[in-house]
Parts: structure tokens; sequence; C-alpha cells
């Protein structure tokens, strides 16, 4: 259910599990040790990059306003409210957006090789999150 409503796509950072070695991770979105459900309402898919660098942060620093907010949530927020593609960087429009990026370091070298491979393959942008 959590893997279809997702598209096979990380919620995150949009990433396609197609052609992934790893296979994605189901999140809870409030983790489980902040009082979290296992419920779908609370899960979300999850690369494995994306997955263990948000671990049970709930919130984090904008780096521009150096206020705590928090993290992205998928079942709350929607994607092109908080973030947006330039070429294979996530740029983000809202301080969610700013944070979760820093967060989840959702603009590292790796992230950024991959989409710029994902792209040749016609799998990146994301639907949905031009």
């Amino acid at each position: 259910m959590v893997r279809h409503r997702a598209g096979d796509r990380c919620e995150y950072c949009g990433l396609s599990q197609i052609g992934q070695a790893a296979t994605f991770h189901i999140d809870h979105i409030i983790p489980q040790v902040a009082g979290g459900q296992t419920v779908a309402a609370n899960l979300a898919l999850a690369c494995v990059h994306c997955s263990l660098r948000k671990g049970a942060k709930q919130q984090s620093l904008d780096p521009q306003s150096s206020s705590v907010v928090p993290l992205f949530n998928p079942r709350l927020d929607m994607w092109n409210h908080h973030f947006r593609w330039t070429q294979s960087a996530m740029i983000g429009i809202t301080a969610t957006g700013r944070a979760t990026i820093r967060a989840l370091a959702l603009n590292s070298p790796e992230h950024q090789i991959i989409r710029t491979f994902e792209a040749q393959l016609r799998r990146h942008p994301p639907p949905g999150h031009q």
C-alpha cells in the first residue's frame, strides 16, 4: 500500500526505486520513539539515503532564517509548495523545504549524480515534481 501510494518513489527526494540496488524503506514520518504509530497516515516510502539521514528527526534548522522548523511531511505537505528543481539540485522555497534539504543532505554529490543519470533515462524529474 505504501509503495503503491508513493508510485515506487522516495517521498522525500523523488528517486525512483526502479534501477536502484537497495530496497527502499518504509519510514515512520513521526518516529515510533516519539509516539508515531505504524498506520498508513504515518508511513512514507524513503530511499536508503533519505531514510538513514532522517532517522528520528522531525524538525531541523532552516539555514536561511536559523529557525527550527518541521521537516517535510509527505502526508500533510505538498511537495511543490516546498521544493523546486534546478537541473539535478533541489531548491527549498520555504523554511521547511530548506531545512529538509539540509537535514537529509538532498543535494549531496551522490544524489546529484544519480539525478543526472535518471534524467538521461527520463525518470527525473519525477511526475508531479516539476
